[in-house]
């Protein structure tokens, strides 16, 4: 996470997810869907997994986790039947296997000791990984790529802590005693290394002279080297550059916010929010009201930001009957109006002639 192109797409994948509410719905059997926030798990998903973490700081955790060791754990904490907290853990101090029945155990160490889990304790979403028991690694299969950038910065920041001066080599004509090379080292280089003894005047006797070896940065390819590797970090964890501040080329996934957001949660966000869900669904809400219960993120939640985009997305759901005027006014944190639970629709595509009353037939 010390390079910044690592950190900008880690950060931006967690914090996006974190900040997307995540609701629990409750489908009936007429098929209607209502907000189930009487359940307990609501409580945990949406507005706080536990009494040490608010609901962004964990699910950031959580994506932090994936994009980090392509695993994320939490401890199940139970009272009797009933779930009232997760516990994150450390990705890097678990180890998943299985046992002569084929379940999963969980074995975690840390300072405090060496503690084993069943399945039905941990809570664990898997990243991308084959169906395996545990997720790839992104910075384990990326070290090559990461080393580079790594070797990279350690060569810029080399670069000013000289000055951005070339180094070279002093040439003498004669062979020097040590205790000469000592003097010269300690009196003529050692006093004008370093960028805090840039700009001094060299003093240069005996036959000595200085020969700068001349290569620029252009020359190394050092510039097109470090923007090559912010592209090469940003394909890893599959984020767009110019959503990271490398604008050096433009993007192609339209010229408007709404179509680079759609862009985004399509091909970045969506596997990480599916991958959350369904670990839910299958980890913390029980067997009996799997058919019944559902957790999904809010995607609208992007559009927040945008209030064109968001204004045309409610005109269009309230006008085509989909949304009540209500429910939009509850989305945006206003009171309810008398007479706004009802769905209504436009009605400029009537037959000639009628005035809002009964349909008419072919023969009127």
């Amino acid at each position: 996470m010390r390079i910044a192109a690592a950190w900008a797409c880690m950060r931006l994948l967690s914090e996006t997810v974190a900040t997307l509410p995540f609701m629990l719905y409750r489908t009936a059997a007429d098929g209607s869907r209502t907000i189930a926030a009487d359940d307990p798990l609501y409580a945990l998903i949406h507005d706080s997994p536990s009494a040490d973490y608010t609901a962004v700081e964990f699910w950031e955790g959580v994506v932090l986790s994936l994009c980090l060791g392509g695993n994320s754990y939490s401890k199940k904490e139970m009272i009797g039947n009933r779930l009232v907290a997760l516990t994150p853990l450390s990705t890097d101090l678990m180890q998943v296997s299985r046992n002569e029945r084929g379940a999963r155990v969980y074995r975690y160490s840390d300072p405090k000791g060496f503690r084993t889990y069943g399945e039905d304790e941990i809570f664990h979403v898997r990243g991308f990984g084959g169906a395996g028991d545990v997720g790839l690694s992104p910075i384990a299969f990326a070290r090559q790529s990461m080393g580079t950038a790594l070797a990279a910065d350690e060569m810029a920041g080399s670069m000013f802590a000289n000055g951005i001066r070339p180094t070279g080599f002093l040439t003498v004509n004669e062979v020097l005693k040590p205790e000469q090379r000592k003097q010269l080292r300690e009196n003529i280089v050692e006093p004008y290394v370093g960028s805090s003894n840039a700009g001094g005047v060299m003093v240069l006797e005996a036959g000595v002279t200085f020969q700068p070896v001349t290569m620029t940065p252009e020359d190394s390819q050092f510039l097109e080297t470090r923007q090559f590797h912010v592209e090469e970090i940003c394909r890893w964890f599959r984020v767009p550059p110019f959503m990271v501040g490398h604008t050096q080329n433009s993007t192609s996934w339209g010229s408007g916010l709404e179509q680079q957001l759609i862009g985004f949660l399509t091909f970045s966000l969506r596997p990480y929010l599916s991958r959350i869900e369904q670990a839910v669904q299958r980890s913390l809400i029980p067997a009996t009201l799997r058919a019944t219960l559902k957790p999904e993120f809010k995607v609208e939640g992007l559009l927040r930001t945008d209030s064109a985009a968001r204004a045309a997305f409610y005109t269009v759901m309230v006008q085509n009957g989909i949304m009540t005027r209500n429910e939009v006014r509850r989305l945006e944190n206003l009171p309810p109006l008398p007479g706004g639970d009802v769905l209504t629709v436009q009605s400029q595509n009537v037959p000639l002639g009628h005035n809002g009353g009964p349909p008419l037939d072919d023969e009127d």
